[in-house]
């Protein structure tokens, strides 16, 4: 009997552990993110001006050494996905460092930094970033329909992008 109890605990929290959620939280929503020029703008109005599209968030950093190796392979799915939104909220802490970055490796989409890095935030925090690059795809009605890959390769973000 303890065997079979140990065995339902188990298997709740592996599926507790496991839901992806479909939509943002109230909390992540009304985040604020700082644009290129300084502005301020929540992920909520981001989401909602892009309703009807679907958007690739890619949650990258200067620094970060796989994140710079997979941006050949965004460009990539940027031309296979033309009518895409493509989002990059950059993690860094200084600003100078992200914007530096966007010009040296000519990002061409939307561009926000999480001005509390890759460690504190509700953006963070609700997504669980515990590495980037972190891929997660948006669609048209504004839901998530990828919540998690961490690799520009993952076949996931290519089907994510098809679907209807």
């Amino acid at each position: 009997m303890k065997k079979s109890i140990l065995f339902l605990f188990i298997g709740f929290v592996f599926s507790c552990v496991s839901e992806k959620p479909k939509q943002f939280s109230k909390e992540v929503n009304l985040e604020m993110l700082i644009g290129l020029d300084n502005s301020k703008i929540t992920l909520g109005e981001i989401i909602y001006n892009h309703k009807g599209k679907k958007i690739l968030i890619d949650v990258w950093a200067s620094w970060c050494k796989d994140c710079i190796i997979g941006f050949p392979k965004v460009k990539k799915i940027q031309k296979e996905f033309p009518d895409v939104v493509y989002l990059f909220l950059s993690a860094d802490i200084s600003n100078s460092s992200w914007k530096r970055a966007v010009k040296k490796y000519n990002l061409v989409g939307e561009h926000y930094n999480l001005p509390k890095g890759m460690n504190d935030g509700d953006f963070v925090d609700f997504i669980n970033l515990g590495w980037i690059p972190r891929y997660m795809v948006i669609d048209e009605k504004g839901d998530i329909t990828l919540f998690k890959a961490t690799k520009v390769s993952d076949k996931n973000i290519r089907k994510a992008l098809l679907s209807l």
